[in-house]
């Protein structure tokens, strides 16, 4: 075996992936799949997600993909992907925390049901799934957390401030994470995107104009594609990454360091 290659790849890992049927998590769940990690996959809408697995199954016939919908918004769905995983009897080395939501306005146009809801999607639903994956993780010698933050979670971008404010408290998550259990062999970090060509971005980024203003702010001047951020995600679930804890590693084409 060369070392430096298996540094490199994923067998024998298990990753759970949230939010997995669109956007970036699909293309994470490729790249990990592509690298030889067994998927676990979840999202709310169940027909959907059989889909995926069955594409992702013709795709990767050597990696085993499994799929549990839920809304991990709920307590006692997020309980249930843990006893389904289980019952599996293959403990998780790599848990990525996706699963999210937005509704952008004003600050002083949230109702108190709207904004607590987008921590609710962001962040809170984010920690429960790392306390319940813990002792799986500590079973694994190279086990990994990448938690999906935002730029917005660093800088101020048009998402609104709960949007922003659960973020950040995601990229505190994950570096007090990083500290508390480096002990028990688990690295945590995170990725901060700016805008991705997704399903939810693609509204704002039709108006020609605001196109206009995002690229004049991105270096790059392009728009980050899915795959951009599936391949820092699984660069930093790599062997090879294996000294990388509690960073926020920006996927922003330079944005954040933009220069005048």
């Amino acid at each position: 075996m060369n070392s430096r290659i298996d540094a490199w790849q994923l067998q024998g890992h298990t990753a759970l992936i949230t939010g997995a049927s669109k956007g970036i998590g699909y293309a994470t769940s490729r790249e990990l799949a592509g690298l030889g990690a067994n998927l676990l996959l979840i999202a709310r809408d169940e027909d959907y997600l059989e889909q995926v697995r069955v594409e992702l199954t013709d795709d990767f016939p050597d990696v085993d993909i499994l799929t549990f919908g839920a809304d991990l918004v709920e307590a006692e769905e997020r309980l249930a992907v843990f006893d389904w995983i289980s019952d599996l009897g293959a403990p998780l080395s790599l848990l990525i925390n996706n699963a999210g939501g937005n509704q952008p306005k004003d600050t002083l146009d949230y109702a108190d049901h709207e904004f607590r809801a987008i921590f609710e999607q962001n962040l809170f639903s984010a920690f429960e799934m790392c306390r319940l994956a813990h002792p799986q993780l500590t079973q694994h010698a190279n086990a990994a957390i990448v938690n999906v933050g935002s730029v917005s979670g660093i800088t101020h971008v048009r998402t609104g401030s709960p949007y922003g404010m659960s973020k950040a408290a995601l990229h505190q998550l994950t570096r007090n994470l990083a500290a508390e259990w480096a002990v028990d062999g688990i690295r945590v970090n995170a990725v901060a995107p700016w805008y991705i060509r997704t399903q939810r971005s693609e509204p704002a980024l039709a108006d020609d104009q605001y196109l206009d203003e995002v690229l004049d702010r991105t270096p790059l001047r392009r728009i980050g594609e899915p795959e951009d951020v599936a391949a820092a995600i699984a660069f930093l679930c790599l062997p090879a990454a294996n000294y990388i804890t509690g960073q926020v590693l920006a996927v922003d084409g330079g944005f954040l360091h933009y220069g005048f």
